[in-house]
């Protein structure tokens, strides 16, 4: 099983460069960053975990400019997104973006994305919340054709361009894994269609882990990975290895430099008690 963090990138809290060299020296695999492009000022969506919302989702850096930093100071760590938000996003800016960042990291990317949940932030880009799900399922399609054609063209409902041509391609083929985040009948259709990698979050119990997995099996899909998002210092490691997960990423705290070693000292070796 590989380990990394999940984590906001932000303008007060550790850079990403120096957080990549903390996560690699401590032998974590991956970071994972989140993405918000904006907070509107007036929100009316009420955020999961109940209150007011964190500072930190007002402050998030964007996820691939903070992923390339990152990339600069490391060699080997898998750099990921939980998640993007492409139903908002260009599909052909995003295509660039994440073709670009594969090929100067050497093929590290992995390219989580989910419908998001704020649909103030959603209305601003002129994303009808009720429709998100099947833009973001064709926007999925469409990256796909314009990172393996040299002309791609796409004709959806929502989506729609004749030929075009976008170089690079990414460093890994056909494409960087896509990573699917939640755990919804409808995220769960979007795996078996699109996804290489599931993103559910830690507070999956354990049999749907299970039961995920033999559903896919049963889809044809016994190749897609799972990526298990949100874990904690008392979470079962050793159970989420018995349902098949690959990788689990902890959450780690926006913190300055200091606290944020600290706190991955404390996960290093929380993982090495549960993995011995």
């Amino acid at each position: 099983m590989k380990f990394g963090v999940n984590t906001f990138v932000t303008d007060e809290s550790i850079r990403p460069d120096a957080l990549g060299r903390a996560l690699e020296e401590r032998g974590f695999e991956t970071l994972l960053v989140t993405e918000h492009s904006h907070i509107p000022a007036k929100r009316e969506t009420p955020w999961s975990g109940g209150g007011e919302l964190p500072r930190e989702y007002y402050r998030t850096y964007d996820p691939f400019v903070a992923l390339a930093i990152a990339s600069a100071a490391t060699t080997t760590l898998t750099l990921g997104t939980a998640v993007a938000l492409l139903a908002q996003r260009d599909v052909f800016q995003t295509a660039k973006e994440v073709a670009t960042l594969d090929v100067l990291s050497g093929g590290r990317v992995l390219f989580g994305v989910g419908v998001g949940w704020n649909r103030e932030e959603m209305r601003n880009h002129g994303v009808e919340p009720r429709r998100r799900g099947p833009l973001l399922n064709e926007k999925l399609a469409a990256l796909k054709a314009i990172w393996t054609a040299d002309e791609a063209e796409f004709h959806g409902e929502h989506v729609d361009f004749d030929p075009v041509c976008s170089w690079p391609k990414p460093a890994q083929r056909p494409h960087p894994p896509i990573a699917i985040g939640g755990e919804s009948p409808a995220a769960l259709d979007r795996l078996a269609r699109y996804g290489d990698e599931w993103m559910p979050r830690a507070k999956t119990p354990v049999e749907e882990l299970r039961r995920v997995a033999s559903w896919l099996a049963d889809q044809g899909r016994s190749d897609v990975r799972t990526t298990l998002c949100g874990a904690t210092l008392d979470s079962d490691i050793a159970a989420y290895a018995e349902a098949g997960v690959d990788r689990v990423t902890f959450t780690l705290p926006p913190l300055p430099d200091r606290e944020t070693v600290q706190y991955l000292d404390k996960l290093a070796a929380y993982v090495e008690r549960q993995t011995r």
